[in-house]
């Protein structure tokens, strides 16, 4: 990596940081805000959250080409100063219409977020480094959410509208800040790339051509289904129907989660970077059927109430440790998939199916989790099972370089505007 990669990774990763503390103000308390404290009813804020889905599947997209066309930094730009518009007229709308608009534009703005700041990743690590650098990441994110989260729960008051108000100003203040940071970035130089799809339509062919990429969607789609889907809706209405856990424990449970996070992300590093992508991922599905297995005995066993809180705590904590091993292998599998040039395009589609995921999965895990105990964790446990099928199918997909990156050293992979130099292995 170059010292002006590293200057530039390092301006990415302080734009991640402040991106998840600007979120983790606001989303953990939309609900409130829109049914209770402007008085628009629970079908209104249901509507909110489903708007946030919404934009993001409408955008994306178009995303990915604005990536490969206009590169990631002046889209990411556009981006955030559509969620900070958004955020700030989110804190001021007192009707359902402006505050259904207002979550349209913030849900757009941070759903291209992700996209463009991964190429910008992609564009500035190279095979050797792009591990650690979703692992910081993740990590970064993880921290910003938690903290951003604790300040934000100090601030609000239900009984004032001006303190939700402050807090949306304060998410808008924080993405007009990643604004100014994140102009000041250098990109490397990415030469004209010959031969790459004349329209949307064409990049979208050539990737769904891609066989292993197809794969990989597929197998993205569970993991985010039957893990980041379930988090706030079937496990926590699991947790608190089957399991009687308070609503304190299941606070404790999602900061067991962050925390393990948090902790464990640069240790397990260590562990995952000389080992096969696909294994790894194989072995996170295991990790979350135990996770859910521990779960069944909170929720289904008949132990003390204090036995099925440590119990339900362990299983988000387990939840953690997979997430931990994911973020350093999937993220840069996406890249290493990627032609020459279509880094922006490819990350978009993965976002896209993450986020179909995140609409299904509460979807269909909270009325089970709420009423389905048995059901519910049987089934996410066999999803978890197929995770690790799918991920051992995969591998067969996938090239050594793809598979064992570290076995191709001095290889750059996949940059968005970089021909990669071939290496057999």
């Amino acid at each position: 990596m170059t010292r002006a990669m590293g200057a530039a990774m390092r301006r990415i990763h302080v734009g991640n940081a402040l991106s998840a503390f600007g979120l983790g103000f606001t989303v953990p308390y939309l609900y409130v805000y829109v049914a209770q404290v402007r008085g628009l009813g629970a079908v209104t804020a249901g509507l909110v959250l489903a708007v946030f889905a919404v934009a993001a599947l409408v955008v994306l997209p178009f995303a990915g080409r604005a990536i490969v066309r206009r590169g990631p930094l002046p889209v990411l730009l556009v981006a955030l100063v559509t969620a900070a518009l958004g955020a700030l007229s989110l804190g001021l709308a007192s009707s359902a219409a402006a505050v259904l608009l207002s979550a349209a534009a913030l849900g757009a703005g941070q759903a291209v977020m992700q996209p463009a700041l991964a190429t910008m990743i992609v564009d500035c690590s190279t095979a050797e480094t792009r591990s650690r650098a979703f692992a910081m990441q993740f990590f970064l994110q993880n921290l910003g959410l938690g903290v951003g989260g604790l300040i934000g729960g100090h601030l609000v008051d239900t009984t004032r509208v001006s303190s939700f108000t402050l807090l949306f100003a304060i998410e808008a203040a924080m993405f007009l800040l990643l604004v100014v940071v994140m102009a000041t970035v250098r990109m490397p130089r990415a030469p004209r790339i010959e031969g790459a799809p004349a329209s949307a339509r064409g990049s979208w062919k050539q990737l769904l051509g891609n066989r292993a990429m197809v794969q990989l969607c597929v197998l993205g789609f569970v993991l985010f289904f039957a893990c980041y889907g379930q988090f706030e809706s079937g496990l926590a209405a699991y947790g608190v129907e089957a399991a009687g856990i308070s609503t304190s424990a299941l606070g404790t449970a999602l900061a067991a989660n962050t925390a393990v996070i948090v902790v464990a992300q640069f240790a397990v590093l260590r562990f995952v970077e000389r080992r096969r992508r696909s294994r790894v991922i194989a072995a996170v599905g295991l990790i979350w059927a135990l996770a859910w297995a521990v779960a069944a005995y909170a929720g289904l066993g008949n132990g003390s109430q204090e036995m099925a809180t440590a119990a339900f705590v362990s299983t988000y904590a387990l939840f953690g440790l997979g997430e931990a091993m994911l973020s350093p292998t999937v993220a840069p599998l996406v890249a290493d998939l990627a032609p020459a040039g279509l880094a922006g395009q490819y990350n978009s589609a993965f976002a896209l199916v993450k986020q179909l995921a995140l609409a299904v999965g509460p979807a269909v895990g909270g009325p089970m989790g709420a009423s389905l105990h048995g059901p519910y964790v049987v089934t996410f446990l066999l999803f978890s099972l197929g995770i690790s099928v799918l991920a051992v199918r995969l591998g067969r997909a996938l090239t050594p370089a793809q598979d064992r990156p570290w076995t191709a050293k001095g290889r750059v992979v996949a940059r968005s505007g970089v021909e990669p130099v071939s290496a057999e292995v």
